[in-house]
């Protein structure tokens, strides 16, 4: 695969929505549970929130999130994935992705 065809590959969002994160431990141990269980792009945990965001070339089921999480004391509320589209440094200035 070259540079292109991996340029125009789909890439999905998939936000989920997590109790039991009390920290940023806890945000660190739910991002590493979901880099070892799938192959993504980028994962951010809130604690806050109570969500972590997920990029990956693949939309991701909410049961195998929680498959995933299962042995970590975490639960997954729901997650739905969605296309996403990666946002040009260069819009806020007028132009898009090219």
């Amino acid at each position: 695969m070259d540079l292109f065809d991996r340029l125009e590959q789909d890439v999905y969002k998939t936000v989920v929505k997590i109790d039991g994160m009390m920290c940023g431990h806890c945000e660190a141990h739910v991002n590493d549970a979901i880099r070892a269980a799938f192959s993504v792009n980028k994962v951010s945990s809130s604690h806050t929130a109570g969500e972590t965001t997920i990029i990956a070339e693949e939309a991701l089921s909410e049961e195998s999130i929680k498959d995933a999480l299962k042995d970590t004391g975490y639960a997954v509320l729901g997650a739905q994935s969605e296309p996403y589209e990666k946002k040009s440094p260069f819009a806020r200035f007028g132009g898009g992705a090219r």
